[in-house]
């Protein structure tokens, strides 16, 4: 297992504290106009130079984008290893940041595109078909859209024969479907995140997941 990013002494370790709201030295926006305590404006005094910044960042996204990768690729040990490339090239692009959109929008487009040209690198589209979208949270032991009451066996049954079916269409979908329906339904983002992360207008994600929706109704009719 790779070791996690921020733990590495060049990165400035250390615990990951709330940097301190110092103005950005550099910015293609006002700095004045962002949250001082916002994740553009901390990433923003990062590129100037504050490392305590970055610690700070990595460990508040570093489980969420594992879970997000997870989903893609359905291999712990990758989705950390893409994990720590994701905060590897955050950390090299820091310089180059700009504030003009959420810094989470920015962050996901790269942890989007690492996993997208890893399935493709590395021929894994056929393992990325079987991610089980609704397979039990990690840490709570529930799925996305089941109760908590205990199930019959027959309902059981039913549930682990829909969460299939779920997982089979879902991963049929186009490539920018797929992604917009994982980043739409699991990582809760809105059009216009997805659609910057995706590079396309809010108008033509909302088409794209009304396509996605669509088909996937069709094809979970049986199971509604």
């Amino acid at each position: 297992m790779a070791t996690l990013v921020l733990d590495n002494p060049s990165l400035g370790a250390g615990p990951a504290t709330q940097p301190d709201a110092r103005p950005a030295a550099t910015a293609s926006t006002n700095p004045a106009a962002l949250d001082p305590l916002s994740d553009a404006a901390i990433m923003l005094r990062v590129a100037a130079g504050d490392e305590s910044g970055f610690n700070y960042l990595a460990e508040k996204y570093h489980r969420p984008i594992i879970h997000f990768l997870f989903r893609m690729v359905r291999n712990q040990a990758i989705a950390e290893e893409l994990a720590q490339e994701v905060f590897l090239r955050v950390y090299r692009s820091r310089e180059s940041y700009r504030a003009e959109a959420k810094f989470t929008t920015w962050l996901y487009r790269i942890a989007t595109n690492l996993a997208v040209n890893h399935a493709r690198d590395t021929k894994h589209e056929r393992a990325a078909r079987n991610v089980y979208l609704d397979a039990p949270d990690e840490e709570t032991g529930t799925t996305p859209d089941v109760a908590d009451d205990e199930p019959s066996v027959e309902q059981q049954l039913l549930r682990e024969e829909r969460m299939k079916a779920i997982r089979t269409h879902v991963m049929a979908l186009p490539e920018r479907q797929r992604m917009a329906v994982l980043m739409h339904k699991y990582q809760g983002m809105d059009y216009r995140e997805i659609g910057e992360v995706l590079k396309q207008s809010e108008s033509a994600t909302k088409s794209l997941l009304f396509r996605a929706y669509q088909t996937l109704r069709e094809k979970l009719k049986d199971f509604v």
